[in-house]
């Protein structure tokens, strides 16, 4: 948690004329549980007291960053200190920033892995709780979080997924992967590991969100599905990323798992640059799909 002696309670106006709280801007959380309202999903949403801004209103957990505090670890600090979220219980999906000119709001979406009640800590909630998804409308919402719901409900169908066609990605370079095939497969695993765990994620557009589409969608922390065949079958799972092995040809099993990600409303990538397989996968539902060298350029390097 940053110093408090850094905090950013305080009001600032910004470009456009509005003041906002949050010197150093702000941020909140929009957690979802899939698993609540019989597996249609709710949201965890604060009944804001009535001396707060737009009181008497429903929004996320949030307030005001602390000084060079990162939007993420503010929105999650905020809804430890306002409900009482504990800690390791959220997945970071996306997110989705609103910019005024000088004064910036970070909406962090992250799914809930172990479930939780939330719990009132401070003075600034009248109640918490877990709100269907299909129900938040019903509720008086405060007015920007209303406006950023139409925008940001569609992105909590399911989780977004980057599905790598591992044997055109390692074929991509001539680096001598023929001689270990495996081994080759395992390099790639270990690297998209390291990408998969980066704090930073991917720009919002890998995954086909167009800006038009989602106004301020920043970043994106998708599922990793890294597909092997051949003799690269039965690696070991990654840290982040599921191997799933195909039974016969790879490009069979690509469009299988995309076709199934993409019926649960899922944003889904698909990294090769087989010509034929982009046409299939793109049929089957894909949002978005690159070549392997754009794979290949932000993969990080390993470390002997």
């Amino acid at each position: 948690m940053s110093d408090l002696r850094n905090s950013g309670d305080e009001w600032l106006t910004a470009a456009d004329g509005g003041r906002y709280w949050g010197r150093f801007g702000a941020a909140g959380l929009l957690a979802v549980d899939h698993a609540r309202d019989e597996g249609r999903g709710a949201i965890l949403l604060q009944h804001r007291v009535t001396w707060s801004d737009h009181g008497d209103t429903w929004g996320i957990p949030g307030g005001a960053r602390h000084e060079g505090e990162p939007p993420i670890d503010a929105a999650i600090r905020e809804s430890q200190e306002e409900a009482g979220v504990p800690d390791n219980c959220l997945r970071p999906r996306f997110t989705h920033v609103l910019d005024r000119g000088g004064w910036a709001y970070t909406t962090l979406i992250a799914e809930v892995t172990t479930p939780f009640e939330p719990e009132i800590t401070d003075a600034e909630s009248h109640a918490l709780a877990w709100v269907p998804i299909h129900e938040v409308t019903n509720l008086p919402l405060h007015p920007a979080f209303a406006v950023s719901w139409e925008i940001l409900k569609p992105l909590l169908a399911a989780a977004p997924a980057v599905i790598v066609d591992a044997a055109n990605v390692i074929g991509s370079v001539p680096d001598g992967w023929w001689k270990d095939r495996r081994g080759a497969a395992e390099k790639l695993r270990d690297r998209l590991d390291l990408l998969a765990a980066s704090p930073r994620g991917l720009r919002s557009g890998f995954v086909g969100v167009p800006e038009a589409r989602v106004p301020g969608l920043d970043r994106v922390f998708p599922d990793w599905i890294m597909v092997t065949e051949g003799v690269a079958r039965g690696i070991a799972q990654g840290e982040h990323v599921r191997i799933v092995d195909a039974d016969v040809l790879g490009d069979d099993t690509i469009v299988t798992e995309t076709d199934a990600r993409a019926a649960l409303g899922a944003l889904v990538a698909v990294t090769t640059s087989d010509a034929e397989l982009k046409v299939r996968v793109g049929a089957a539902g894909a949002a978005s799909i690159h070549g392997a060298q754009t794979l290949l350029r932000i993969l990080p390097q390993l470390t002997p």
